[in-house]
């Protein structure tokens, strides 16, 4: 996936996260969103090695690499935040204190199943991260991923062929083709990307989309 189309994907999704939301950035595409929450809005960015009150992505030239995110990635704080110990970061995931966990996957299910940790294979190292951890603690959690895999297989599926990191508590996936509601009536699409209609979606789809938007 190139830069452009996932900075597009990160700016749509920063632009559905309410006023005040305490947000978990998971590695990779999700830590994004920090650098395009709409203006005026106060979004308050979380981090399990203990970091809250994550700003945009620093400049070359401000950064410092004793300041870093899960992903070992360089960021900023914003006035107001915190350092504390990892421990402490984790009592937060596990006591429900997270309203938004947005996280990168393998695959998703129909029915919110979500298999982001390991594909099973060998000879690629699992990474299980804070990951089980935040599907389980987090209000609700959000997927941020390419629609399809690198060789144009679907991502989002009737079941998982993965391993799961935890059943059924995916509600939004976001692609650069679309936003997919997880419901109990199904994969519902509520809004597509510039040029691209339902049928686009669902020739990529393996699960059953319905159309909120054509």
């Amino acid at each position: 996936m190139n830069e452009t189309v996932k900075r597009d994907i990160a700016a749509r999704a920063a632009k559905d996260l309410p006023d005040g939301a305490f947000v978990n950035l998971g590695i990779g595409l999700p830590t994004l969103v920090a650098s395009y929450i709409p203006a005026g809005r106060d979004v308050i960015f979380h981090s399990e090695n203990g970091l809250l009150g994550l700003g945009p992505a620093p400049e070359p030239e401000h950064i410092d690499m004793e300041l870093i995110n899960a992903g070992k990635q360089p960021v900023t704080l914003l006035p107001g935040a915190s350092v504390f110990h990892h421990n402490d970061s984790f009592a937060m995931i596990r006591g429900g204190h997270i309203d938004f966990a947005l996280l990168g996957a393998f695959q998703v299910a129909a029915n919110g199943d979500l298999a982001n940790w390991s594909t099973g294979h060998e000879r690629t190292a699992p990474a299980v991260g804070g990951a089980m951890d935040l599907a389980a603690g987090a209000r609700e959690v959000w997927v941020l991923m390419e629609h399809t895999t690198k060789d144009g297989k679907p991502r989002i599926l009737n079941r998982c062929t993965y391993p799961l990191t935890a059943p059924t508590v995916v509600k939004r996936i976001y692609t650069e083709l679309a936003v997919i509601q997880v419901t109990a009536d199904g994969l519902m699409v509520i809004d597509l990307a510039e040029g691209v209609n339902f049928s686009d979606v669902q020739a990529k789809t393996e699960a059953k989309l319905h159309a909120a938007v054509k």
